[in-house]
């Protein structure tokens, strides 16, 4: 080997190390791999921050935009309530969401696929009361399996009929790849849902703060409007949506007459629900429900309009007053949306309940003027975290938004990262997400990490270090029978693609897979195939898909957390793609 060969190989080799040993945040020990590659002159100084330029990085950050705004629409939560209501252990959880993610996959690209359903992800976590991170790996790794079932599928899967029309003369069509992708997903998915407690269960790095704050429930008020969908409907429906997750404590109607919550009283229009329960799950009620907060004033149709939550101090002058005594809108423009007093259940009206200290209450209002309230009546501003209770949703703008941008890739009109990109931008347009909040949906870290190991990666290429991993294939390949060699193409793909992203790998690894082939007297279609499924199978890091990287910072995951799940995934692969190979593209 050549000494920038060797230097490269170091590189890699040391900077997966420091990733396995999980003392450094991934972006610094990608930040510290790409300087180093700079120093011992593997990556020109030109090309440094080339990745950040890259399509994936704006693939990436486009995808964590979008699928915030889907979030936040609120349509995941009508979905999974509509659609799957007695779903509720962790392991059906999963299964629905695997073989979901999967079918999609198939059929649009795979990560616009994950990004839809990642909000589902998240409201069947909070149901089952389990970490994220149980979820949105297996999710990934199926995005990336089912991905295989067709031509359009993934990356990989386009670029293997353009090497097999070349080399042969005849192009691979779209389910060519169906018989062997099908299998595979089918066994997939079955590992998938039995071995998942294989996944760490993790937390975001930077909820721990907001995890701490441990807030009660907070009580709440709602007005029944003539749009709601409980309106004339027994109590048992607005429960129904609430999932265990809230409780209403009374009903209040005209002429001041209280009414228990029995799960057969009947919600007129202009009923007012006490409500009971943490901030998302009242939050959740209010959007399916169509329920009115803030008495119906300062609904949030406004770019510039906020919620917050904030503690009473000791010396707030809000303590011995209420909301309707204090006149807080009609002299502040503020609305009182929920307070939450530690140990006690108020079942009282919202505007009537007195102030204490210590008492958390949730505001909404103006983001120029709200925050000098906060310092005038000393209230202290808890961790900052989005607060949606009462505020506008666009209901299905979001999803439409998302699904065009899938259309588009499907059809060819727009590359992946435009798509991605215009709809990220759409999101923010239409104000499916506020401007304020689109740059807290992008996961820095993720990105910077990206950014910084695709020149690190392509200098595998550029110094030839992937010629001698050829010529070492090749004597390797004269050793073993046709499924041994088959395997060693299969698998040397799937080590190559952390390096270099799926379709560089196909691109690389095809003409080597081809010869490689007609050197041993094999046909060329189960080779390109293999490589074609090795390259989209990239199950042990979170850098060699872009799927793996989105779900990182979610999920909160570690670089050393894939292979536990994605080790033995690969090995099965292993063991059902070689013989389905052979069987319908023989050798």
């Amino acid at each position: 080997m050549t000494l920038p060969q060797t230097l490269s190989f170091a590189v890699i080799i040391l900077m997966m190390a420091a990733f396995i040993w999980g003392r450094l945040r991934y972006d610094l020990v990608a930040a510290l791999s790409l300087l180093a590659a700079v120093a011992v002159g593997v990556v020109p100084f030109d090309e440094a921050f080339s990745g950040f330029s890259d399509d994936i990085v704006i693939i990436v950050g486009s995808a964590l935009l979008v699928s915030a705004g889907v979030a936040r629409s609120g349509i995941m939560e009508f979905a999974l309530q509509r659609y799957a209501p007695g779903v509720t252990s962790v392991r059906a959880q999963l299964a629905l969401l695997v073989v979901t993610v999967a079918i999609l996959s198939a059929f649009v690209k795979n990560i616009g696929a994950l990004a839809i359903m990642i909000p589902i992800a998240f409201q069947f976590a909070r149901r089952s009361g389990v970490s994220p991170s149980t979820f949105l790996m297996p999710m990934a790794f199926a995005s990336l399996l089912g991905g295989l079932m067709t031509q359009i599928g993934t990356s990989p899967n386009v670029v293997v009929p353009r090497l097999r029309e070349e080399l042969t003369g005849t192009s691979f069509t779209m389910f060519d790849f169906t018989p062997v992708g099908l299998a595979l997903t089918a066994a997939g998915c079955v590992f998938l849902t039995l071995f998942y407690f294989l996944v760490p269960a993790r937390e975001r790095n930077d909820n721990g703060l907001n995890a701490a704050l441990a807030i009660e429930n907070y009580s709440a008020e709602a007005r029944i409007t003539a749009t709601s969908t409980v309106a004339g409907k027994p109590l048992s429906a607005l429960l129904r949506i609430s999932a265990g997750e809230a409780a209403i404590t009374a009903i209040l109607r005209a002429g001041g007459l209280r009414i228990a919550p029995l799960p057969d009283a009947i919600l007129h229009e202009d009923d007012i629900v006490l409500i009971e329960g943490g901030q998302e799950a009242l939050d959740r009620l209010v959007a399916q429900a169509k329920l009115e907060v803030g008495a119906g004033r300062g609904k949030g149709a406004g770019p510039e309009t906020m919620a917050v939550e904030a503690v009473v101090t000791q010396n707030s002058s809000l303590i011995g007053w209420s909301a309707q005594h204090l006149m807080l809108y009609d002299r502040f423009n503020v609305n009182l949306l929920a307070v939450s007093r530690k140990g006690t259940r108020l079942n009282q009206r919202l505007g009537s309940i007195t102030l204490n200290f210590g008492d958390i209450v949730m505001l909404r209002g103006d983001s120029q003027t709200l925050p000098q309230f906060l310092k005038d009546f000393e209230l202290l501003p808890l961790a900052e975290r989005q607060v949606l209770l009462g505020s506008v949703r666009r209901g299905l703008v979001p999803v439409s938004i998302l699904i065009a941008a899938m259309g588009a890739t499907a059809l060819g009109l727009l590359p992946v990262a435009l798509a991605f990109f215009a709809a990220a931008v759409a999101m923010v347009l239409f104000r499916a997400i506020p401007l304020r909040e689109a740059y807290d949906a992008l996961d820095g870290p993720i990105l910077v990490m990206l950014a910084a190991l695709i020149p690190v990666s392509e200098s595998l290429r550029t110094t030839g270090a992937t010629d001698v991993i050829a010529a070492v294939l090749a004597d390797l390949g004269h050793m073993l029978p046709g499924e041994g060699a088959l395997a060693l193409m299969l698998i040397a793909a799937m080590m190559v693609t952390p390096f270099l992203n799926n379709a560089a790998t196909v691109l690389v690894m095809a003409p080597i897979a081809a010869s490689f082939a007609a050197n041993l007297g094999y046909r060329p279609e189960a080779f390109l195939m293999a490589v074609a499924i090795g390259a989209g199978c990239d199950f042990l890091t979170p850098i060699g898909h872009q799927c793996n990287t989105l779900v990182m910072g979610p999920g909160g995951y570690r670089f050393s957390d894939y292979p536990r799940l994605g080790l033995p995934l690969s090995f099965m692969v292993v063991i059902v793609a070689v013989p389905m190979l052979m069987l319908v593209w023989p050798l």
